[in-house]
């Protein structure tokens, strides 16, 4: 038996060799990053959404463990991370192989399966889970209906119990239950280096005939001294802007009053949001309700007076109407120091 430590990107790691040497299979620090983390895979057994979300002291996790496809399924890949575990497993998801038989396929052909820890979750609610042995503790997973949670390097060994108790317990939609969970693992002592980035990624269960509408969820906080808390307040304006495009589709189909409805939760969800304050009075206006707006209109144009700029654009395109004085009446709500323009560049 030999020991020797090693440092990999930051990390003390005691190596035990024996005769047949399980972990001198480890990929060398140079060839591969440890994304020590803790991540949920999950699928909505009412709507069928399907997602992943994750917390990581790694700067960008989003960008290298989120993975997934509508009506297919989603893929955290973490610890000594692969990426492509994330767009091979839903290529075999994709094709019809359950996700035990992909995750199986593609660890069968990984040279270094010891240090990965994947999760797979299909539209089915099927799920498959890896920790490989050589993975950092605290590690381990808590596979569930139609869920999965997953750590690794964390500061005790219960965060994946914990995070599936949250998850089970939250309600709402699947990627506010995914967050639940997320914040009950760094409640129960979290990644053992501390935070830094986070994500969630939520598709639809079933692809529908506009792929660009079947994302639904994508936030990603990629440094920041709290991510969870910033990720929530990512998630909450996400909401709000949600109901401000259902108010912009409301316009377009004449449904006034149902826009004016979707505005003001919007505006009540994000209060300092100065476009929601705006195009809120728009709103009004075009409903023939312009006493109502010129108050939303003094306040938007306190917190931002560059708006004022922008009104009597809106009537040569349609958006107000072409209504003699209506334009003096709005801009003499506030007055405000309109912006000056940036003097021209001299030689």
């Amino acid at each position: 038996m030999r020991k020797r430590t090693i440092r990999w990107f930051g990390v003390s790691v005691l190596l035990v060799v024996l005769a047949a040497p399980a972990l001198a299979v480890l990929p060398t620090p140079t060839t591969k990053r440890p994304v020590a983390t803790y991540s949920i895979v999950a699928r909505d057994p009412t709507t069928g959404d399907l997602g992943v979300a994750v917390q990581s002291h790694w700067f960008s996790v989003g960008s290298v463990v989120t993975w997934a496809r509508p009506g297919v399924g989603a893929v955290a890949t973490q610890s000594f991370v692969e990426p492509s575990y994330g767009p091979r497993g839903l290529d075999r998801m994709g094709s019809g192989e359950a996700p035990q038989a992909a995750l199986n396929a593609l660890l069968a052909a990984d040279p270094h399966p010891e240090v990965r820890q994947v999760a797979f979750v299909d539209a089915q609610g099927r799920v498959a889970t890896h920790t490989g042995a050589g993975c950092i503790p605290g590690a381990g997973h808590h596979i569930g209906a139609g869920f999965s949670t997953q750590a690794n390097l964390m500061l005790t060994d219960d965060v994946p119990e914990h995070m599936a108790r949250a998850f089970e317990s939250a309600e709402g939609p699947l990627a506010e239950r995914m967050l639940a969970a997320l914040l009950a693992a760094q409640a129960a002592g979290g990644d053992i280096r501390g935070r830094q980035s986070a994500a969630i990624l939520v598709v639809r269960g079933t692809a529908g005939p506009t792929p660009w509408n079947d994302r639904l969820v994508d936030v990603r906080v990629d440094d920041d001294v709290a991510p969870l808390d910033e990720l929530a307040r990512l998630l909450r304006l996400h909401r709000a802007y949600e109901r401000m495009n259902r108010g912009d589709e409301a316009v377009a189909a004449g449904e006034m009053d149902r826009a004016l409805t979707e505005y003001a939760a919007a505006e009540r969800m994000v209060p300092g949001n100065d476009e929601f304050v705006f195009w809120h009075a728009v709103t009004l206006v075009t409903n023939g309700r312009t006493d109502e707006a010129l108050p939303l209109f003094d306040r938007a144009f306190r917190m931002n007076p560059s708006w004022m700029m922008l009104v009597p654009r809106l009537v040569t395109v349609g958006q107000l109407p072409d209504e003699p004085g209506l334009v003096e009446r709005i801009l003499a709500t506030t007055r405000p120091h309109l912006p000056r323009a940036a003097p021209a560049p001299t030689d």
